[in-house]
């Protein structure tokens, strides 16, 4: 009996590795259709002339500045003066990642990020649903990088400096810029079953 549990364990303990490597990066997870699991770069490539390149390929890095521009353009376009706010990254510091941060009335702040949310995705932004609670947090990928749009309160952020209401809440952009490429993984390969 102890022989059967102990395989059933490590059939558990790889596929919740297996699932989180799918969440975290799909691009680098295979299930085969033997039930085999590859993680990993791809096996085989595609040639290039094969793939048709999507609009996140396609588009050329950006530089931070073009970021912090559609930051303000998308608050903008919520009806917010982007002055009201205040960076979360000083200019010249951090070239990979840049943010804008307010205080907004709770009542409002929803209604504030989906207008942000529109306007990032009409810029050319390609949302991310994998974690995303519509609620709360949204985030978007373009020319390599990242950006998550959020509302969290006093319970998620709690300070003794806030100067924060029961009504109010912090109306949030992050940009990251990330390159993936650049980690190398491990080639493995899992039988399950």
């Amino acid at each position: 009996m102890s022989a059967l549990l102990k395989r059933v364990g490590i059939g558990l303990a790889a596929t919740l590795i297996a699932s989180l490597a799918a969440v975290v990066l799909p691009d680098h997870v295979q299930i085969r259709d033997d039930g085999r699991i590859h993680l990993g770069a791809p096996a085989s490539m595609p040639s290039p002339s094969a793939v048709a390149p999507t609009p996140e390929s396609a588009s050329s890095p950006l530089a931070r500045d073009a970021v912090d521009e559609v930051i303000r353009t998308a608050v903008s376009a919520a009806g917010l003066d982007p002055e009201q706010g205040r960076p979360t990254v000083a200019a010249g510091a951090g070239m990979n990642r840049t943010g804008w941060v307010a205080v907004r009335e709770k009542a409002a702040a929803q209604s504030e990020m989906d207008a942000i949310c529109a306007d990032l995705e009409r810029q050319g932004w390609t949302p991310n649903p994998s974690g995303d609670r519509p609620d709360a947090s949204r985030s978007y990928k373009h020319g390599g990088w990242y950006v998550l749009v959020s509302t969290r309160g006093k319970a998620q952020a709690p300070s003794t400096t806030s100067a924060l209401t029961d009504s109010q809440t912090y109306l949030t952009l992050t940009g990251l810029q990330l390159d993936l490429s650049d980690i190398p993984l491990p080639e493995i390969t899992v039988r399950i079953g």
